[in-house]
């Protein structure tokens, strides 16, 4: 079973993708087996995080922008703006896929875990995420 699901992101933000997830697998009627989740973009991650307190994904862009300033000099790659380069960077060091598993026809996520999509780019596109059982 495979679904195509696209959010709009608000710019550089970590959006919940957790609910929509849940729903696909609760849907697709599969017991066990695994969920895989492929975001089509070079600038944007998925990534597990805690979904408890909004603070630990306030920390973790804090931190991406320590690592990777935009605008910065070392950069060439500018062809959409100056934060094409660090939107990539940000990209290879996170991940474009995850896979979880099911059982019991439910997503095994632990008790504060959630799914998000990272979204890396200062506008707001249209991002595509290709969920796969």
């Amino acid at each position: 079973m495979q679904e195509t699901i696209r959010i709009r992101t608000q710019g550089r933000s970590t959006i919940d993708i957790t609910a929509k997830v849940e729903k696909f697998v609760s849907q697709s009627g599969v017991e066990n087996g695994l969920c895989n989740l492929f975001i089509q973009h070079t600038s944007a991650s998925l990534i597990f995080c805690e979904n408890a307190d909004p603070d630990v994904r306030s920390d973790l862009e804090n931190f991406m922008q320590q690592i990777i300033r935009d605008s910065d000099p070392l950069f060439r790659h500018r062809a959409e703006g100056p934060d094409d380069m660090p939107a990539h960077i940000r990209n290879v060091l996170t991940s474009s896929s995850l896979t979880i598993p099911i059982a019991k026809g439910r997503c095994l996520l632990g008790t504060w875990q959630g799914i998000y999509l990272w979204e890396h780019r200062f506008n707001a596109p249209v991002r595509s995420i290709i969920m796969t059982i």
